[in-house]
């Protein structure tokens, strides 16, 4: 049976897409939608020309991610990870974050991202410092201590040493222990 013949209109899919999604040009957001306003505990419209600096826990992370995005998105013209957030009331909270650059040569030019929230599935911890909070996301990944490291310029013997604070602080006695606990799976639920 054939759709019924009705304009489409972009601008409202856009608006109440069940996703969080905006549109960006040099990490400002130029539009974002409903669903994005309020995944952050943000008015709709109050988020558009903001940078993503507030949605980070810190302008540190802000940074850091910021630079990590460019040779990934450089070489696929799309960047994904799993982060943690910050809502407008201060709550941290992990997030599922997609983009795509429309400019290939230049990634922070102009892109598209959504962001899905975690938050049911994952909690997030205020105890973590900023660089326990980075780690935490590449592990969750699966990337080894070496390939953390490299990609965010530390040795793996000090990624190692967040690694260890990490477990001590989710008590977990293995790494693979620790990313169930990230991932908010329990090791009796037979994952």
């Amino acid at each position: 049976m054939p759709l019924p013949n009705i304009a489409v209109d972009y601008a409202s899919i856009f608006a109440h897409a069940p996703i969080g999604m905006c549109v960006s040009e040099r990490r400002i957001m130029q539009v974002c939608n409903l669903a994005l306003a309020k995944m952050f505990g943000y008015q709709p419209g109050e988020l558009n020309g903001q940078s993503f600096q507030v949605l980070y826990p810190t302008q540190d992370e802000f940074e850091r991610t910021g630079a990590r995005i460019v040779p990934i998105m450089n070489a696929k013209g799309i960047y994904s990870d799993e982060r943690i957030m910050r809502r407008a009331n201060g709550e941290l909270f992990w997030c599922h974050v997609t983009g795509h650059a429309l400019v290939r040569e230049d990634t922070h030019a102009a892109g598209i991202w959504t962001f899905e929230d975690l938050s049911e599935k994952r909690r997030a911890s205020a105890t973590l410092s900023p660089r326990e909070r980075e780690i935490a996301a590449l592990l969750v990944e699966g990337k080894t201590s070496k390939l953390i490291g490299k990609q965010i310029g530390l040795s793996p013997r000090t990624v190692e040493m967040h690694r260890a604070n990490l477990m001590k602080k989710f008590t977990a006695s293995t790494s693979s222990e620790l990313v169930h606990r990230l991932l908010g799976i329990s090791q009796n639920e037979g994952v």
